[in-house]
């Protein structure tokens, strides 16, 4: 019963972080998965919930979907997900996804990992320096005569989709400065439609690792149900945040997702 509570508050902390900026909340999950979670020779109980890393990635993978899931629908009863581009871009990560949930059974990860890494701390900085930008701090969208490059995101969609499900950390850690920085949506629009475009990919993840059979439903099941209401918490606060909060916020998980890859491949 102890660790059920554990895993739905994780959940709901999960959910409103991963919603407020648009990430899905795996690049949380999986370190904690990874430190208390994977079993080792001679651990029984809540230590030996994950016998493999595919388990907890597909696990937390659930989740990252069902706090989609739910934010984005807090998303479009707010009128922020810009369809024009979330569906099309949503589409592209489908072949990502079930190539990335197929490719990790033989995919050692160590040295994609910790080039990623650095690439994601690179990034961050980049996206911290620019946060005083215009970029960075536009609110208003006028979503009738808003242009942006439909072949780019949909190129750098599939790279996301592809991430999302090898990593379990979902996509949203590249879509949400790519709409930024490369597209100029305004922050609040591109974490919102970033959302949209994580259900669609982390629901292929899901499907293709069900299939496999890695996900473990007990603990996926206590940290979806937190996620749902955490994301819907994420979303009420998103609407009184500042998009240059959004964007810091942003960048300091990307920098922490950033270290972790790189130590984990030492």
């Amino acid at each position: 019963m102890f660790e059920a509570i554990f895993l739905f508050l994780l959940g709901i902390g999960v959910g409103a972080f991963g919603t407020l900026i648009g990430i899905g909340g795996g690049i949380i999950m999986i370190p904690i998965f990874m430190m208390f979670m994977l079993g080792k020779p001679g651990e029984t109980g809540f230590a030996n919930t994950f016998h493999s890393v595919q388990e907890a990635i597909a696990t937390s993978l659930f989740a990252v979907f069902m706090n989609a899931f739910s934010g984005t629908f807090a998303y479009i009863r707010q009128k922020r997900v810009f369809f024009k581009a979330a569906i099309p871009f949503a589409i592209a990560t489908f072949p990502g996804a079930f190539l990335g949930s197929y490719v990790d059974s033989y995919f050692t990860g160590r040295s994609f990992a910790g080039l990623f890494g650095a690439v994601l701390v690179i990034l961050a900085a980049f996206v911290y320096i620019k946060s005083k930008s215009q970029k960075a701090t536009q609110k208003v969208f006028d979503s009738e005569n808003f242009h942006f490059n439909c072949r780019l995101g949909i190129g750098l969609s599939l790279f996301v989709g592809f991430i999302s499900s090898l990593l379990g950390i979902g996509g949203g850690i590249i879509n949400v400065p790519m709409m930024i920085y490369l597209l100029s949506f305004p922050p609040h629009v591109a974490t919102a439609t970033s959302h949209f475009i994580l259900a669609c990919s982390s629901f292929a993840g899901c499907a293709s690792n069900f299939f496999y059979g890695r996900i473990v439903w007990q603990p996926a099941i206590c940290i979806g149900l937190g996620a749902i209401l955490g994301a819907q918490l994420g979303a009420r606060i998103s609407k009184k945040t500042k998009p240059r909060s959004i964007v810091i916020l942003l960048s300091a998980a990307m920098c922490l997702l950033g270290i972790k890859l790189v130590l984990g491949s030492l």
